[in-house]
């Protein structure tokens, strides 16, 4: 006897998405680190990759810029995006498409 198998894809609800958020594994400790407060959030400009300041066609974020001092590389040495500090001292981390893919809040 034969039985549909019921299959599905995690894309499909989402979940990647989630899994992939800051919000699904942060480890919060106060309010300060929190990517619930609004200065650490992609919702506020300052960390926004449409701010050209943290855009990957601002030359200075450029994978092409060899002078460039705000890589982010892998162990092996591959850059794998680029860092940003914002106004509110939040240092924004982004890959070379220009993602958000983390954040240190700020050390004020």
């Amino acid at each position: 006897m034969n039985h549909p198998t019921l299959s599905f894809s995690l894309i499909s609800f989402g979940l990647i998405a989630a899994l992939a958020s800051p919000l699904a594994s942060a480890q919060v400790t106060s309010w300060d680190n929190s990517p619930y407060n609004y200065n650490n959030s992609p919702l506020n400009y300052n960390n926004s990759p449409l701010n050209y300041n943290n855009s990957p066609l601002n030359y200075q974020n450029s994978p092409l810029n060899y002078n460039s001092n705000n890589g982010v590389y892998d162990n092996s040495g591959k850059r794998i995006g680029y860092e940003v500090t914002a106004p509110t001292g939040v240092t924004n981390v982004f890959d070379n498409q220009g993602n958000r893919i983390g954040y240190s809040p700020s050390k004020k």
